[in-house]
């Protein structure tokens, strides 16, 4: 009976070493393409490409249910886009290359 004990102490400690050893297996998420601010907007809300930026994107807008409200296909690095005649609410945002594949996407706020 002693030599269970003995070899469940074993293994137990064993166990716990191998768990406080773990190495944290989570990818870093890639950085952002895009910075938008003022968010929440009222009047305009900016679209600043940190990175990649490539004259062929094009800026899709689309309300919380899904009806496009506004498309842009030619932007610049700092893109404004008025908000003025939005609703309030939130809205999504999709970058697209020339091919239609989805770049970077993400949402903000209207608030008036």
């Amino acid at each position: 009976m002693k030599i269970f004990y003995i070899l469940f102490m074993v293994v137990l400690t064993v166990l716990q070493a191998k768990s406080q050893n773990r190495v944290n297996t989570q990818t870093v998420p890639e950085a952002r393409l895009i910075r938008i601010y003022p968010n929440p907007a009222a009047i305009q809300i900016t679209f600043n490409f940190e990175k990649r930026f490539d004259k062929n994107y094009s800026l899709h807008i689309f309300n919380f249910i899904g009806k496009k409200v506004h498309d842009l296909q030619t932007i610049t690095p700092q893109t404004l886009v008025d908000v003025s005649a939005f609703y309030r609410g939130v809205y999504i945002f999709q970058v697209k290359d020339k091919a239609g594949k989805i770049i970077e996407s993400g949402k903000f706020q209207v608030a008036k």
